[in-house]
């Protein structure tokens, strides 16, 4: 290729680029656009009822300007809500940093039965969380429950606890249950050892550096963009959660276990001219949702220096 070709070169790819980007563009704009519609019309609706006191119904609503947020604001329930959804998150992420990392890291070695070991740490993610939630509930029940009737049976009557209606103890199951689905992070970790530069490790290993070492020395740093995916990914995912509380505990007792999801819904079904209130902690919780979730597009976006 002559110098005077290759411009003509880099402006055949420059128009290839763009007849490909415009061919894109033409297939994704019907769903852009229904998208678009759907989400800002849901934003736009909610944003409008919130300002509102009105029913299911939606008749004769009452502008209340912005009576709902403070009253939002100024709710202590709403608050402790907040506290335990930022609290089970953090709880679950402490889990998937260390626990998750652990068995994905301890999968990657080769062990036996690996897809079986893979099968039990994956499949509680994978299913429907009321359908977890539901069988905690229910094993955890104070008088037909499995664990208490096993715990009476081995004779340790002594043990068995009103797991459900304590609350220190209904924020413990919850937190388990958070902590129990950690096939997602184990997932994340188990993609991305698979791509680590194995240099590093060849020479560790040459330099009589144990298994454990080489885990927390060399791979756990090595990973940091995985760590800061599962962090924001359990940040947002606890403000989806409701259906493990909802089917577990029901946010009680006391609220001692209450959050976003199940403020939201205990207002919503309990009748009454509540849905502007509705609306007004929903725009809160979208707000949480699009700051975490910029963070994350900021985080973990590649830089320039490693392209």
């Amino acid at each position: 290729m002559t110098i005077r070709e290759q411009p003509r070169q880099v402006l055949k790819r420059r128009a290839s680029k763009r007849s490909d980007w415009k061919v894109a563009l033409v297939f994704l704009l019907p769903l852009l656009v229904m998208y678009a519609i759907y989400y800002l019309y849901s934003i736009g609706f909610l944003a409008s009822t919130s300002t509102t006191k009105v029913s299911v119904t939606f008749f004769n609503s009452i502008d209340v300007g912005w009576r709902n947020y403070a009253q939002l604001l100024t709710d202590p329930v709403f608050i402790r809500s907040m506290v335990n959804n930022i609290l089970f998150a953090c709880i679950s992420i402490v889990a998937a940093l260390t626990v998750a990392f652990f068995i994905a890291t301890a999968l990657a070695t080769g062990v036996r039965a690996k897809r079986f070991f893979y099968l039990i740490f994956l499949l509680p993610a994978l299913m429907p969380l009321s359908l977890v939630a539901t069988i905690f509930g229910s094993m955890l029940t104070e008088r037909t429950g499995i664990l208490n009737q096993t715990l009476r049976a081995i004779g340790l009557g002594a043990l068995a606890q009103p797991w459900l209606t304590q609350p220190g103890l209904a924020f413990a199951v919850v937190a388990v249950i958070f902590c129990y689905l950690i096939g997602l992070p184990i997932m994340y970790y188990t993609a991305d050892l698979s791509a680590l530069p194995t240099e590093s490790l060849e020479a560790a290993l040459l330099d009589g550096a144990g298994t454990f070492r080489i885990m927390r020395s060399i791979i756990y740093p090595m990973m940091r963009g995985t760590h800061i995916t599962i962090i924001l990914s359990l940040l947002l995912g606890s403000f989806r959660s409701l259906e493990v509380v909802l089917f577990s505990t029901r946010g009680g007792p006391g609220q001692s276990t209450e959050i976003v999801g199940s403020y939201i819904y205990g207002f919503a079904t309990s009748g009454g001219p509540t849905i502007g209130f509705v609306s007004a902690v929903s725009i809160i919780v979208l707000v949480i949702a699009l700051v975490l979730s910029i963070a994350q597009m900021v985080v973990t976006r590649p830089r320039k220096d490693m392209r």
